[in-house]
């Protein structure tokens, strides 16, 4: 996604500030900020937002996972498997 289409200064936030949120949420894409010149804030909508840090969150749990494995920290399927099945069957 570029977003080169999406650059507006401040002053552009000021002044239309509904209008922005009315299009952040119909097009679901970021909008870079600028004051004076450089890029400052990305403003993005509610929902394009929590999309983004449930992703995040779901990487950093594949991240650990990753880590226990190269840690060997792990154990086959088939021995946790056996060994839930025997839990149960003595309780």
């Amino acid at each position: 996604m570029r977003y080169s289409s999406q650059v507006k200064p401040i002053s552009y936030l000021k002044a239309n500030a509904a209008e922005v949120l009315t299009d952040l949420a119909e097009r679901r894409e970021p909008m870079v900020i600028t004051q004076n010149g450089e890029a400052k804030a990305v403003l993005q909508d509610v929902a394009s937002f929590e999309e983004t840090q449930e992703t995040l969150a779901l990487l950093k749990i594949l991240a650990l996972g990753n880590q226990d494995v190269t840690a060997g920290k792990v154990k086959p399927a088939a021995e946790i498997v056996a060994r839930l099945r025997g839990k149960r069957a003595t309780a």
